[in-house]
């Protein structure tokens, strides 16, 4: 075993203690190279369950947040997956692995490009990325199966709950603090929304419109 598999899977058998136990889910994180996706001074964390700091003040999550929103996300093989909050790519990869297609919108053009530069690396060729203001989502492509917001929605999204096909699943940080409750939405039979809170979580805020950088 090298030592990245040796880090893998210390770092799946923590998460599977924490609770993420979806076997799929621990297969997808398992076969994305999370190093792929850290700064080059970053890489001896890596495989730590812990955020780290990537460009535009944005941040790659906790693994263990990415297991648990995937796995509450309940992603299906035909599944077309909405991600609002590209970053580094990582979240999107192992979405990849899970649905048949992803489309992922990205407010900081500089970021995409990198994380689309990433994505190839990887030869994930089932993502659909595009440079926009999240809060909209991808009106043009609606509806979704399944949307997974990975920035704090200071409301509940309802933009983007418009946007999931009838039972879809929504699964998204809200609030307006520092600390925001993680939250799941799961389409009704009557066009209603069921909300069930699943924890509290820090993520960056979901902000208007796109960045002034390039």
């Amino acid at each position: 075993m090298n030592l990245r598999d040796d880090r893998a899977g210390r770092l799946i058998l923590s998460l599977r203690k924490q609770g993420v136990t979806e076997p799929r889910v621990l297969a997808a994180m398992e076969s994305i190279d999370r190093a792929v996706f850290v700064h080059a001074k970053f890489l001896d964390q890596a495989w730590e369950d812990q955020a780290l700091p990537i460009d535009c003040a944005q941040t790659i999550s906790q693994p263990y947040i990415v297991g648990l929103m995937t796995q509450a996300l309940d992603v299906q093989a035909r599944h077309r997956v909405l991600e609002i909050g590209t970053g580094s790519g990582y979240q999107c990869a192992v979405l990849s692995r899970l649905a048949r297609y992803v489309y992922s919108v990205e407010r900081y053009r500089s970021l995409l490009v990198e994380a689309e530069s990433r994505l190839r690396t990887l030869e994930i060729d089932n993502v659909i990325t595009r440079h926009s203001d999240g809060g909209l989502g991808w009106p043009e492509q609606a509806p979704f199966d399944r949307i997974m917001v990975t920035a704090a929605s200071p409301t509940e999204p309802t933009e983007l709950l418009k946007q999931l096909k009838p039972g879809g699943v929504l699964v998204c940080p809200v609030g307006r603090t520092s600390v925001q409750m993680l939250h799941r939405y799961t389409g009704q039979a009557d066009g209603s929304f069921r909300r069930e809170s699943l924890c509290e979580v820090r993520f960056v805020p979901l902000v208007e419109g796109t960045a002034k950088e390039g």
